[in-house]
């Protein structure tokens, strides 16, 4: 029943209705499955988990042990990733097989540079492998070095490849153009390298009886002052043959060798070769 009151407005005569309560909510709110896990593995393994199974690329580990280095390396597999929703259970499913570890001592060293593979059996590998690889203007001092073998059973320098006082005029400013050794006449003379002979003869500007070896790829050695030569042009010769026998022909003052090598037809320090 309503009444009607003088300024228009009507009020309800029953009985007031009862006040809504708020409805009790007994179920629980629902969760997501994975989030206490994800929480226990913490946010640096869950951007591997994630690289591992969109396939960014290899993931390395280094750790260091107590009792050496340990290396290890994981390749991440590219198949499908299978989840599950169950609490502590593997969140992916990986592919590959486990990847052996490789150990190795905290001092040791590892030495990766070319080593230069020479026997008793051939004694011209060094040389081989330097002018196999490349001609001889453009090898190192340090490569060089003893590349060459002995021209004689003992070495005596005597004087040095460069300028020097004439022995001959006595005029400073002379070019010696090899390294003499001394020798007493008729002492064998060696190849320094196995090669072919392309001179055997006299030297007319001052180097007597002459010998030259050709090794290859620029590079050739010579012998002077000889007393005698025992080869021939166009023969092969090996590393210690007897090639001629020291003397003192041509510009000399006394028995003695005088050693050359030549690299792209210019002399050089034999010392950088010996």
């Amino acid at each position: 029943m309503t009444i009607q009151h003088a300024r228009g407005r009507r009020r309800a005569s029953g009985p007031a209705t009862e006040p809504r309560l708020p409805e009790a909510f007994s179920a629980d709110r629902p969760r997501d499955a994975q989030r206490e896990a994800r929480r226990r593995r913490g946010p640096f393994r869950q951007v591997a988990d994630f690289a591992a199974a969109s396939g960014v690329g290899q993931k390395a580990g280094v750790a260091l042990a107590a009792t050496g280095l340990l290396l290890t390396v994981t390749v991440p597999a590219t198949s499908p990733v299978m989840a599950t929703g169950e609490q502590g259970s593997t969140s992916a499913s990986l592919a590959s097989p486990a990847q052996p570890k490789v150990s190795a001592e905290a001092a040791a060293k590892v030495d990766f540079s070319r080593t230069a593979v020479s026997t008793q059996g051939d004694p011209d590998g060094k040389l081989k492998q330097l002018l196999s690889a490349q001609s001889a203007g453009s090898v190192s001092r340090q490569a060089s070095t003893g590349s060459l073998g002995s021209p004689l059973e003992t070495l005596v320098k005597s004087s040095p490849f460069g300028y020097r006082v004439s022995p001959i005029t006595g005029g400073a400013g002379e070019f010696h153009r090899g390294q003499d050794f001394a020798a007493q006449c008729g002492t064998s003379v060696l190849a320094a390298a196995s090669g072919k002979v392309t001179f055997a003869g006299w030297h007319p500007y001052g180097g007597g009886n002459r010998v030259v070896i050709n090794h290859g790829n620029g590079l050739e050695t010579t012998y002077n002052h000889l007393s005698s030569s025992s080869v021939q042009v166009g023969q092969k010769v090996n590393r210690g043959d007897v090639v001629a026998l020291s003397g003192t022909t041509g510009a000399s003052t006394g028995c003695h060798l005088h050693f050359e090598v030549m690299v792209n037809g210019e002399v050089v320090d034999p010392a950088v070769w010996l």
